[in-house]
């Protein structure tokens, strides 16, 4: 996929600098949208920068630790100051935490899996809400893992209650702008070639697995104004 199908369009992507959050960034900006980077470092945010220039695309780095919620409350105002809106949220951030039982978890490992894949979600929605109803098409693309936090597998417990809580998240968020140009839903990659799936699955080898562009491309899709689909669960096959 590479056009103008999203030509000028704003996109926020999280979890930019790597994996299936760096693949949708380099693909929304070719198809023409203003992608805006956030992640924690900003060595790999500029090293996908330098992607997104070389192809003859445009971003804005935004360094930010999704951890420190009250540096995530004041993104809203200052991306309408220079925006004045915003057109796609892509909710890709995740951490995964390591596999334990759930009476081995350390407190702070929990609270940094929670943080991060759900709280800074919600925290994203709040201060992102006004400049999505601005957008004449606002789109949000959560990333998920539908099999985990519906079975509530063994030794998973931060990743799979985060990720069942996601879901949960982006459905009520899904009702709430119902009646608005927002539509939102949520990508389901299954088995792909990330560095939260080598944590989990070391032994793998990853090229018998979908790619992280592979998923790109599903959740560019859910990114076009055409979308008219809200609160899904979509699988990548």
């Amino acid at each position: 996929m590479t056009g103008t199908s999203l030509k000028d369009r704003i996109a926020l992507i999280t979890g930019a600098s790597r994996g299936i959050g760096r693949a949708t960034a380099k693909l929304l900006a070719d198809e023409g949208a203003k992608v805006l980077l956030l992640g924690r470092d900003q060595k790999t945010l500029e090293a996908v920068d330098d992607e997104v220039n070389a192809a003859g695309g445009k971003a804005t780095l935004i360094p930010l630790d999704l951890q420190d919620g009250a540096s995530i409350d004041p993104l809203g105002p200052s991306l309408y100051e220079r925006f004045g809106h915003l057109d796609i949220f892509v909710g890709n951030a995740a951490m995964l935490g390591g596999l334990r039982p759930l009476t081995h978890i350390p407190s702070d490992i929990w609270e940094k899996v929670l943080a991060t894949n759900l709280t800074a979600n919600w925290r994203l929605i709040r201060t992102l809400d006004p400049l999505l109803r601005l957008s004449d098409a606002g789109r949000v693309v959560f990333v998920t893992s539908s099999r985990v936090a519906a079975q509530g597998r063994a030794y998973w417990a931060p990743y799979s209650v985060s990720k069942a809580g996601l879901e949960t998240l982006a459905k009520t968020y899904a009702n709430e702008t119902a009646d608005s140009p927002v539509k939102v839903n949520l990508v389901d990659p299954g088995a792909t070639a990330t560095a939260i799936r080598a944590e989990a699955y070391p032994g793998e080898d990853q090229s018998t697995i979908k790619s992280p562009e592979q998923i790109a491309a599903k959740i560019v899709e859910l990114c076009l104004p055409s979308v008219t689909e809200t609160g899904q669960i979509v699988p990548v096959e």
